[in-house]
């Protein structure tokens, strides 16, 4: 099947690592070039390297923390020195741990900006750039917690919402420039951090019992998704298959979510 990717520019954040290094290689595959954009430079040039030898395409990575506008900055004119971006994932993010009255203001204001601003000032930079092609894709790595949250990460799970918002909001201000934008919310996801966490409650001997007891806490199918399966579906969104949808939030979490 041609998902109509071949020759298209896609930008991911948080790129070297986990969904979002599993992203650029679906895309990749496709016969999609890639700009890896994450805070460790080294890592997103290396990862790059990988896949412009693994899969032929074009591939750059940079270094960038996209939680400051400067770092938002160099992922735009990086993507204007390739040709203009197609395809926006903004994926980078993380964990956060804290209560509400200890958390400080700082502490807000970094996860706002991760999570918030930094897809608002890339919408800004790159989706003139998909005007210049005639359209184009922004997705969005929301999270589960964004409507069910989580008691311990009230930061992480009030600015995912506000994500998700921002997600609709663009679709409806670009859709008449053929310009798809779309929130995919994950639920759990075997990642390096979810392994590092586990390793140090656990131990070398316990993490995986522990993996499996969140799991099973959670319900559904009572198993971690690998970022590849998510990366599946962020690369059907990203595609000429997913061209009817729009303004839309997806849950790809194993049956964890449990409201409708």
């Amino acid at each position: 099947m041609d998902l109509g990717l071949k020759g298209k520019l896609a930008v991911i954040t948080g790129g070297s690592v986990g969904i979002g290094l599993a992203i650029a290689e679906g895309l990749a595959a496709e016969g999609a070039n890639i700009l890896i954009a994450a805070r460790g430079g080294d890592r997103a040039k290396a990862e790059a390297s990988r896949i412009a030898s693994s899969f032929g395409v074009t591939a750059r990575g940079i270094g960038a923390d996209v939680a400051t506008a400067a770092g938002c900055d160099t992922v735009i004119a990086a993507a204007s020195e390739l040709g203009g971006a197609d395809i926006l994932i903004n994926n980078a993010g993380t964990g956060s741990n804290e209560t509400i009255a200890e958390a400080s203001d700082e502490k807000w204001q970094y996860y706002w900006d991760l999570h918030v601003m930094a897809a608002v000032r890339l919408a800004r930079g790159l989706v003139p750039q998909m005007k210049a092609h005639g359209g184009g894709v922004v997705l969005h790595n929301a999270s589960i917690c964004a409507v069910q949250p989580l008691w311990y990460e009230p930061i992480y799970n009030t600015t995912k919402t506000a994500l998700m918002m921002f997600s609709k909001t663009l679709a409806n201000e670009v859709v008449g420039d053929n310009i798809r934008v779309n929130t995919v919310n994950p639920g759990l996801v075997l990642t390096p951090d979810w392994v590092k966490t586990a390793k140090q409650l656990a131990g070398e001997d316990g993490y995986k019992a522990h993996l499996q007891g969140v799991a099973d806490e959670a319900g559904g199918m009572k198993r971690f998704a690998s970022p590849e399966e998510i990366a599946h579906f962020f690369v059907f969104l990203s595609s000429n298959k997913a061209s009817y949808s729009t303004g839309s939030t997806y849950f790809v979490d194993g049956g964890w979510l449990k409201t409708i």
